[in-house]
């Protein structure tokens, strides 16, 4: 089903920022993922967070891989740059469009699947490039678009539609970010946008890789045996001319993460995630002190969530290479292509 475009018109009254550009600017088209989905509570904090920064939305590049998350950005900045890629390449083709254009402001939407599983490699070359760009991780544990099979993320325990349990151990996309040298790493919840929303803004301007986990409820999989609407009930009575599964609505899973102590949410299955934010004494430029204190929380059955650790001083992947300032998109052709006795030149210095 393709995504609905929404009215154009815009309430007189609506508060404008430094580009007198109001939240409306910042939206895209209407969703069409599952009523009280957690990734649309992104969306809408990533228009918040997009129009507070006063990002000009024709500066904005979207980048997103395969999945349901993968659909986030057409659901905001309608004027700004976009590429679907393939499932799990989206980090190279940020890549090479940062390297061709190093003055768009990149973000990158993605999954558990699509960043830990067929693209965990492109993730963390990208994160060891320290590519200028929001990488925003939509966690829900699941493969939401191909009805429910295990992610990489899923934790030990954790039960499918089915009734299966997982018995691998999951990947962590912070501690694995902490370990190859992340120099923006957050967590947060969808549906905290209070504590979302500054982290997208500091992310924005961050001067290298920033990775945002957010734990996003999936709620597709919200089936239990009383239901009369669940998905064995609906194959049991009623006649199936083609194959198709029916999703009831859900409301969307709304909680503030508190400066002190846990915090326990309810998930659509039943299942329930303790999240905790940092101490007011936190030091997040400490990443040997990060990585200890996210451990300790985690066996205490913790979700750690904030701004967890962020490094201003590494190079991002420009400095690093030494490129030119001006991107290389608007350079003229003599200058990027000098000719065969400067590129000769260059050969002899490796000869």
């Amino acid at each position: 089903m393709p995504s609905i475009a929404k009215p154009v018109a815009k309430h007189p009254s609506l508060q404008r920022n430094k580009l007198g550009l109001t939240i409306r600017d910042y939206e895209g088209s209407m969703s069409t993922l599952c009523a009280g989905c957690g990734h649309d509570s992104i969306t809408a904090a990533i228009v918040r967070a997009f129009w507070e920064s006063s990002v000009e939305p024709h500066g904005i590049a979207k980048m997103s891989g395969i999945g349901c998350s993968s659909k986030t950005p057409t659901y905001f900045v309608n004027g700004a740059h976009g590429f679907n890629s393939a499932h799990g390449r989206m980090p190279a083709i940020a890549a090479g469009a940062n390297a061709a254009n190093r003055d768009l402001m990149y973000i990158g939407v993605s999954g558990d699947g699509d960043s830990l599983s067929i693209g965990l490699g492109q993730l963390c070359h990208a994160i060891r490039r320290n590519i200028r760009m929001v990488y925003v991780l939509e966690n829900n544990g699941v493969y939401g678009l191909t009805k429910g099979q295990f992610s990489a993320s899923t934790d030990i325990g954790s039960t499918s539609k089915k009734g299966d349990a997982n018995q691998m151990a999951p990947i962590d996309p912070v501690s694995l970010a902490l370990s190859i040298g992340a120099t923006f790493v957050a967590r947060s919840f969808s549906g905290d946008k209070e504590q979302l929303v500054p982290i997208l803004k500091a992310a924005v301007a961050h001067r290298g890789f920033a990775l945002i986990d957010v734990i996003s409820p999936c709620v597709t999989f919200n089936d239990h045996k009383g239901s009369t609407k669940s998905y064995l009930s609906s194959r049991r009575n009623l006649v199936k001319p083609i194959e198709t599964d029916f999703v009831p609505p859900a409301e969307e899973i709304l909680a503030q993460i508190g400066t002190a102590g846990v915090t326990a949410v309810t998930m659509h299955d039943g299942s329930v995630l303790r999240f905790t934010s940092v101490p007011p004494d936190y030091d997040p430029t400490d990443r040997g002190k990060v990585v200890n204190f996210l451990r300790e929380r985690s066996d205490k059955g913790e979700v750690v969530t904030g701004l967890l650790y962020v490094d201003e001083s590494a190079p991002d992947m420009h400095e690093m290479s030494q490129t030119a300032n001006e991107p290389l998109n608007l350079m003229d052709y003599s200058k990027l292509c000098p000719g065969s006795a400067a590129l000769n030149k260059l050969l002899n210095q490796f000869r």
